[in-house]
């Protein structure tokens, strides 16, 4: 992921958190973040969603399936604050996610949640997507909000992307792209808050977001209301 790319991405996840606190949400689960997304020092997901006035206490679970990221958040975030907590879980195995003790106890399902799945690109089947979205719909209960971040080649020229995909082949294997059609239809049914399914950039820019063409952010966003 480029630098503009990365930092748009950031920008994208930081706004849909601070949008759920506006409405109330004070739980989120962060799935394939990273952990915490690469964002600064202060601007972490979880310190975005405690600068907002409505949730000065909310509390985050990341779930990570990379051991080393897994390592490091322990030792760095969760001696820091009683807040958050770091669990190793994949969207590519959903269920036993959403079965894990600290994702059942630390939120309460019963009260809205904000579930974020950032590791789009790692699901590669198009089925196993569509079962991921609607388990965890099933999952949130009415109130909660459903995002997620997907990597695509959209915007690439058309002549470039055979290298592309030999270089992702090469470099970034079980790494899924999807084009807008695609997503969509991961999608559908849902019901997606404005302005629906968007290059990241142009989802909710607020006087921060620099001048970038849409395409360059490489990766494309939603946020759907769940009921």
């Amino acid at each position: 992921m480029s630098a503009t790319a990365a930092r748009e991405v950031h920008a994208f996840l930081a706004r849909v958190i601070r949008h759920l606190s506006s409405v109330g949400t004070d739980q989120h689960l962060v799935i394939g973040s990273g952990v915490p997304g690469g964002l600064p020092a202060g601007r972490l997901l979880h310190d975005v969603a405690r600068a907002h006035p409505l949730t000065p206490s909310a509390r985050v679970v990341y779930a990570e399936s990379d051991p080393m990221i897994l390592a490091n958040a322990h030792a760095t975030i969760e001696p820091i604050t009683d807040l958050v907590r770091v669990v190793e879980g994949e969207a590519r195995e959903i269920d036993a996610l959403l079965g894990d003790r600290i994702v059942n106890t630390f939120i309460d399902w019963d009260r809205p949640v904000g579930i974020l799945i950032v590791s789009g690109h790692s699901i590669l089947d198009d089925e196993e997507f569509r079962y991921v979205v609607k388990r965890l719909g099933q999952a949130g209960p009415p109130g909660s909000h459903l995002g997620l971040l997907q990597a695509t080649l959209d915007g690439i020229p058309a002549e470039l992307l055979p290298a592309v995909y030999d270089l992702i082949a090469m470099t970034l294997p079980g790494y899924a792209t999807r084009d807008r059609e695609r997503l969509a239809a991961v999608l559908d049914g849902l019901d997606l808050v404005d302005p629906g399914l968007t290059w990241v950039s142009q989802w909710r820019p607020d006087d921060h977001c620099g001048p970038i063409t849409p395409e360059s952010s490489g990766n494309y966003g939603a946020l759907a209301v769940l009921h």
